[in-house]
């Protein structure tokens, strides 16, 4: 196995027209995210902290609630942990307060990122945003329209242990390994003709069978 052999299987998974115009309506929609308005900004990056280690779906569902209960702009610490342990969070004390720490720098982040290309944005939101690593910058950054980092969560470090790119999934990724995986997935995105964004969605797509976010 290698990474033409995953430049293959997404190749494949992308001839479905079905999937490949659900990745081009999700991308648009990132787009119209990062020129959307501080709430929207603030809602992807709660749901970035929520969904480290935890189900994509519940977390966004939890962003989702935080935001229609006005708990996201004005919750105070204890209202927000009590919405995510009634939804069933398994971190709930630490995103909590994650979610207050980061609503307090929305105003800076709504401000500075716009001026920094990807790499720059991505450290510079690594070391602002506590809760934020590697993965969670990228992640925040591509649902703001950005197509140039790779997410590179437990679903992808699969698919990278199947196709032999990995030897084994390891617990925690260095910076510099996590860029050295993120290389070798832009090599797979290049055989394919697509970009970091485009790729990550269709091997989440071959990881669990839907398009998300």
């Amino acid at each position: 196995m290698s990474l033409i052999k995953l430049a293959e299987k997404v190749r494949d998974i992308r001839s479905d027209i079905k999937v490949r115009r659900q990745v081009e309506e999700r991308l648009k929609e990132f787009e119209l995210i990062g020129k959307s308005d501080k709430l929207i900004w603030l809602r992807e990056m709660t749901f970035c902290i929520l969904v480290a280690n935890f189900s994509a779906l519940n977390a966004y569902n939890m962003a989702l609630e935080l935001e229609r209960s006005g708990l996201l702009l004005y919750g105070k610490r204890q209202e927000i942990i009590s919405l995510l342990r009634s939804m069933g969070h398994r971190f709930y004390n630490m995103r909590a307060d994650f979610i207050v720490r980061a609503r307090g720098t929305l105003d800076e982040v709504y401000s500075v990122l716009p001026r920094l290309p990807d790499f720059e944005a991505r450290d510079w939101l690594r070391k602002r945003i506590k809760g934020f690593g590697m993965k969670e910058a990228s992640h925040f950054l591509r649902n703001l329209g950005r197509k140039d980092l790779a997410i590179i969560d437990r679903h992808i470090l699969k698919v990278l242990l199947k196709y032999g790119v990995i030897k084994d999934l390891p617990k925690t990724l260095t910076r510099k390994r996590y860029i050295s995986l993120e290389k070798s997935l832009r090599e797979v995105a290049e055989m394919c003709d697509l970009n970091l964004a485009e790729l990550d969605l269709y091997l989440w797509y071959s990881e669990t069978g839907f398009v998300f976010r």
